[in-house]
């Protein structure tokens, strides 16, 4: 008898053994998370290869020992008569599973089993096989398990979830085993007759699996290489009596098979993919909305991996199409069973369903459930829409209720209108004309995640019927401490852009696809004093950003305006934002690490803006910035610049901020503090947000 074990996905394992010993009844099976291990036969082995619709790997142990030290590895993979299982000229690769005190790394448990092969090749041949990890002829696994490791030849070669049918996928798809439990854990698959319905298909792995199973047809028959076709022991005729079997079976499906997707693109994956399977003619394809698609099938079974937004900035478009959704499956899906994969629990409970069954799996490094419901009268009954209540929305409320007498003063068309206000709801949000900007903050670490997109949720699921902003128009980041570079890097690619307006101020935005949307909204006075200020003067806006300032420094009538900034982005931006208001002549633009260009340039200006970042350990700058260490000799350096009289207005938004306003003092300056006069109205609620101090050098 032979050592086998089969693995598949955690939380799939005593699925599998249930599969397994459907197969082989009369075999005594055990399980280990995401393995099912038993005494069997080769013939046991190609079946599983052939037939499981849950496997990944079917592997025979060919070693087994205690490991107490890195030479044991080599000890007991030398053990193994390797030259008995594969040829010299055959290449090979050491999988490695696995770490425990011995072996802490996985690299080095591969190696070990490596050497231990090619040096028994070596003393019996005199030349060594070749080692190939794209795609070895033999592939070897190594596995530790608390003080015991085991050696395997993996007898599948590649994963038996690749059936060789997905030439192409969309998002986040499903492998193809985990679509079979998914079909399996929904009770379609012992109700074959029934209807089958993957509304948000993709590439369409659900409907495949499903049309595969009701023919009947083996999920490994058109695989063309497998882990044994090189394997000495391999015996083909075995294998070919057990192919010629599979073919054998295939039958018409009886079963309504109905696959939708609102994605053209990804549908034709989806039908490009059934052709290659084979199922092509059983499945009938739709390209429509799945909160809007009817069927003409009753009481059969709706399976499905929706999307669940694994990216934020997907939940505020998620939410109210799972509220649609789920109330479309009330009026036209009565009497259905619904099973839905998700890695996101609480997304779900927008379809205000009571589940039946939940089943805990991994769909690759991912956390999932699939949720099974039962679309009874209790669960389709359509109750009256309630207004949402909930803390955030009264709060919110309030906001916009008191911001209204302020805002008919105002000359803008984009300001805060919620800060953390509450502190379980942790989030920034601004108003751009007729768009939404969330910022979540970065969830404290004793706040549990689940927690924290809940409260996510609560929100997002609010301000389309607080604000009357559209969800479309909603836009979501998460607000982490930024680093270096990347705090010039882009989180997104869905180009929202805008042109809003600010005191006179034309400014073009990116809502969506960096963290800051190129204009802060807490400078707003600050710009209003610089243009007040600017008037015949030579101006010099460091660390510029995008050229707000700089735009509003000629607004006032500014003789000069110097832009200096190190991201060539943000650059050209500071251009477009200055051509906007048609203020072209007078500027001058230069790409450069403000910290060494202005310690060593030579003109000299009648006021200077400067709004360093934070902390910043660029590439491009010649060394790290620390606002706190470096703030008084980069002040002095602009000291330097500064005609007789000249005026900084300095700011920056380090929280803990302290100026050393007495080191200032001693050189000249004349020090005002502006925090308070700079703070705008609806940034009140956060006094930190920015400090700003004028420094005046006497004539």
């Amino acid at each position: 008898m032979l050592d086998i074990t089969v693995t598949t996905s955690r939380g799939l394992d005593d699925l599998l053994l249930q599969e397994l010993s459907e197969f082989f009844p009369d075999t005594t099976m055990a399980t280990r998370p995401g393995q099912v291990y038993f005494q069997g036969t080769q013939t046991q082995m190609y079946f599983i290869c052939m037939w499981s619709r849950l496997a990944n790997r079917v592997l025979l142990k060919v070693a087994e020992g205690k490991v107490d030290s890195g030479e044991d590895l080599y000890r007991i993979a030398d053990t193994v008569s390797w030259p008995q299982n594969f040829a010299v000229d055959d290449t090979f690769v050491v999988d490695f599973v696995g770490t425990n005190r011995t072996v802490n790394n996985t690299q080095f448990g591969s190696l070990k089993i490596k050497d231990a092969i090619v040096d028994q090749f070596s003393s019996h041949f005199g030349k060594r096989p070749s080692v190939n990890k794209a795609s070895p002829n033999i592939r070897i696994q190594g596995r530790v398990r608390r003080e015991l490791l085991s050696i395997y030849i993996d007898i599948s070669g590649q994963s038996l979830h690749q059936r060789q049918y997905r030439q192409q996928t969309g998002q986040a798809p499903v492998k193809e085993h985990i679509a079979a439990a998914m079909l399996m854990r929904s009770g379609w698959v012992k109700n074959q007759q029934a209807p089958l319905f993957d509304p948000m298909c993709g590439s369409g792995t659900v409907a495949i699996e499903a049309a595969l199973i009701a023919s009947a047809k083996a999920p490994g028959l058109d695989r063309m290489h497998w882990g044994f076709d090189h394997w000495k022991c391999h015996d083909a005729q075995l294998w070919d009596d057990i192919k010629q079997t599979a073919k054998s079976t295939i039958k018409v499906p009886k079963c309504e098979i109905f696959a939708n997707d609102i994605d053209k693109r990804v549908l034709n994956f989806a039908k490009q993919n059934a052709d290659v399977a084979g199922v092509f003619e059983h499945i009938k394809f739709f390209n429509s909305d799945a909160t809007k698609l009817q069927l003409d099938a009753h009481d059969g079974f709706i399976v499905s991996n929706p999307p669940y937004g694994e990216r934020l900035s997907e939940l505020t478009e998620l939410l109210p199409v799972f509220q649609r959704w789920g109330l479309h499956l009330k009026s036209h899906f009565k009497g259905w069973k619904l099973g839905l994969l998700t890695g996101n629990r609480d997304i779900l409970k927008q379809l205000k369903f009571v589940s039946k069954k939940a089943y805990k799996l991994m769909n690759g490094p991912i956390e999932c459930q699939f949720v099974n419901y039962d679309l009874n009268d209790k669960n389709c009954e359509i109750k009256p829409s309630v207004e949402i209540n909930n803390d955030f929305a009264n709060r919110l409320g309030k906001n916009l209720k008191g911001l209204q007498k302020w805002l008919k003063n105002q000359d803008t068309n984009c300001y805060r209108i919620y800060d953390a206000d509450l502190p379980e709801y942790n989030v920034a949000i601004d108003k751009y004309e007729d768009w939404i900007v969330v910022q979540e903050y970065q969830a404290p670490k004793d706040v549990p995640e689940e927690k924290a997109r809940k409260r996510l949720h609560d929100v997002l699921l609010s301000l389309p019927s607080v604000t009357g902003v559209d969800d479309g128009q909603i836009i979501v980041k998460t607000r982490t401490q930024q680093k270096g570079s990347s705090q010039y890097q882009k989180v997104a690619e869905r180009q929202v852009k805008l042109e809003v307006y600010e005191n006179g101020a034309k400014f073009l935005v990116n809502l969506s696809d960096y963290l800051d949307t190129g204009l802060f909204l807490d400078h707003r006075i600050t710009r209003q004093i610089v243009q007040q200020k600017a008037k015949n003067k030579d101006v010099l806006n460091l660390f510029a950003y995008t050229g707000s300032v700089s735009v509003h420094a000629g607004l006032g009538g500014a003789r000069s305006v110097t832009t200096v900034d190190m991201s060539k982005t943000y650059l050209q931006w500071a251009r477009q934002n200055v051509q906007l208001n048609n203020l072209a002549n007078a500027h001058e633009f230069i790409h450069a690490d403000c910290t060494t260009w202005l310690a060593t340039h030579d003109k000299r200006y009648d006021l200077i803006f400067i709004d360093p970042p934070s902390f910043s350990n660029s590439k491009r700058m010649e060394s790290t910035w620390d606002v706190q260490r470096d703030h008084v000799k980069l002040l002095l350096d602009a000291k330097k610049r500064l005609e007789a009289g000249g005026e900084i207005i300095f700011s920056n938004n380090l929280r803990s901020f302290k100026l050393d306003q007495q080191a200032l003092e001693d050189t000249g300056f004349i020090v005002t503090d502006l925090c308070k006069k700079t703070l705008p109205e609806d940034f009140k609620r956060n006094p930190k947000i920015h400090h700003c101090w004028s420094l005046v050098l006497g004539r």
